[in-house]
């Protein structure tokens, strides 16, 4: 079984479009025990709380720890079962069907129109039309990636040093939004350890280590009994104690910007505290958290040359970060 490498406290920096905003995952211990429990257990992780507090970042940040491939499937009310097994494109067959079929009537032998039927039945066969969904590519990767080849659908690309080997990390994001069909299906391909995509005679079959499945859940909808069962938990919530609180972001603020001010993380810091109990006692929802702490640090770094012009940019600036509700106070 492959343990982390990161101890608790570490961080890992984690690779991103050049654009984007630097991500960095600080591990914490009930983060390196849960992950060793699941990856023990062979069971998914569910990993519960408040929006912007790293579920999602956990898991690449694990794959790349890990040295395993990742890939990930974002969950909308929309989403089947089967979308996390296997994909179908319906909008390309139908249209092959009428490009196809508008060609074989222009043949004129009888016995030519018939072979042309037959040739269209095989070529329009729904196996033709299925390409790889995250567990397609968590259960057998170099099946996975002929047939996306095949399909002209792309390939994920491991990040630095990662290798589908090595196993696969597989996030499934959000899956409170889902129906309860969706957790439950996701529960009988990763038990059974075999699926059968629609089309298909023969089945997809786990080859290789098994996944690590982190699903999380930002408690919109409540989950199925039989799902939870068959889940290891793990809830990232932030400290209640507003000093815990202050020094919890002053490290994370630490760890994102190295060269920052000690003092405008702090006063970052108090500021976020001070508008989040303000928001508590208003029972208003979401709260600011860890993902805005991290914005409006950003934000006066980029926009202050010295940590005198950052300090007095707090609080310019902090009402249009923090406070997310009318009658926030400003």
């Amino acid at each position: 079984m492959r343990l982390l490498k990161h101890r608790h406290g570490e961080a890992i920096t984690l690779p991103g479009p050049p654009q984007a905003p630097e991500q960095v995952h600080c591990f914490d211990q009930s983060e390196i025990d849960a992950v060793h429990a699941a990856l023990a257990a062979r069971r998914p992780l569910l990993v519960r709380g408040e929006p912007g507090v790293g579920k999602s970042q956990l898991a690449r940040a694990l794959a790349l720890d890990l040295k395993m491939a990742y890939v990930q499937h974002v969950i909308d009310i929309r989403t089947e079962s089967r979308d996390l097994l296997w994909h179908f494109d319906a909008v390309g067959r139908l249209a092959d069907a009428q490009l196809r079929g508008a060609l074989a009537g222009q043949c004129g032998e009888r016995a030519a129109v018939v072979a042309a039927s037959a040739a269209l039945q095989q070529d329009l066969a729904v196996e033709h039309y299925l390409y790889p969904g995250a567990l397609w590519w968590a259960f057998d990767w170099a099946g996975a990636r002929d047939r996306a080849i095949a399909r002209r659908r792309p390939v994920p690309e491991p990040m630095g040093g990662c290798d589908p080997a090595n196993g696969v990390v597989v996030l499934i994001d959000e899956i409170d939004k889902a129906e309860s069909d969706v957790p439950n299906g996701l529960l009988e391909a990763l038990g059974a350890g075999c699926f059968t995509p629609q089309g298909m005679t023969e089945p997809v079959v786990m080859r290789g280590p098994a996944p690590l499945v982190i699903i999380t859940t930002n408690e919109e909808r409540a989950l199925p009994d039989a799902f939870l069962r068959r889940c290891l938990v793990l809830v990232l919530a932030l400290p209640a104690d507003g000093s815990a609180l202050e020094d919890h972001l002053v490290g994370r603020g630490q760890a994102h910007f190295p060269a920052a001010d000690g003092a405008v993380l702090r006063l970052a810091a108090q500021q976020l505290v001070q508008d989040r109990q303000a928001a508590e006692r208003a029972h208003w929802r979401p709260l600011p958290g860890q993902a805005e702490y991290l914005d409006l640090v950003r934000a006066v770094l980029e926009l202050g040359a010295t940590p005198a012009e950052q300090e007095a940019l707090l609080k310019t600036i902090g009402s249009y970060v923090l406070q997310k509700h009318l009658g926030s106070p400003g």
